[in-house]
């Protein structure tokens, strides 16, 4: 149980970014690239 609530955690530490949530809620439209997923914020691509 307890690795299971570790897992949770990080999870939710992840959803708790605003940035990480848009990504996904732009991912679940559809397929993207990096690109688009990058173009609405302040990102720099490697």
């Amino acid at each position: 149980m307890a690795q299971y609530s570790e897992v949770l955690d990080d999870v939710f530490q992840a959803l708790a970014d605003p940035t990480r949530r848009a990504v996904l809620g732009r991912l679940g439209s559809g397929p993207a690239t990096v690109g688009e997923l990058a173009e609405p914020f302040d990102m720099t691509l490697p």
